[in-house]
């Protein structure tokens, strides 16, 4: 079961709107306990394909929130660090299209273990954000996801 805030919702769903027409992205970090999985911070970041059917995150904002996480040289990461969060996982916006994962989104899931949030904005006065997880195999599964 995945946590979010009101105030992310809403700094996701602006991120988001702001990309139209085309499709944004980002990533959250937060805290995990037990089979409950709380995002304390939202990350957004660039969508580098400036396309309403497909994106890919900035490589250096990507790297700076993921990759050196590890290492705890980002903003992002140091971030994390000092509030004792993890990445979560990642979201990102279908302008034109459900909340559900394309093909190429299972095909470019890459961790099992992550959330993958799709916002669909294809309706303008009612947007639908649902988390997923892909596994190995492609198999998507919807996870619980509770907005307060």
């Amino acid at each position: 079961m995945l946590f979010l805030t009101k105030s992310d919702y809403e700094k996701m769903l602006a991120h988001c709107k702001e990309g139209l027409p085309n499709e944004a992205c980002g990533l959250i970090g937060g805290v995990v306990e037990g089979e409950k999985q709380y995002v304390k911070k939202v990350y957004l970041l660039t969508n580098m394909d400036e396309s309403n059917e497909h994106f890919s995150m900035d490589p250096k904002e990507q790297l700076a929130a993921v990759k050196d996480c590890l290492l705890y040289t980002s903003d992002a990461a140091d971030d994390m660090r000092k509030n004792g969060y993890v990445p979560l996982g990642n979201f990102h916006s279908h302008p034109e299209s459900p909340s559900r994962p394309s093909e190429e989104d299972k095909r470019l899931a890459y961790d099992s273990k992550a959330n993958y949030l799709i916002l669909s904005l294809m309706e303008a006065d009612n947007p639908v954000l649902n988390a997923f997880r892909v596994d190995e195999e492609k198999q998507v599964t919807k996870e619980e996801l509770v907005i307060s």
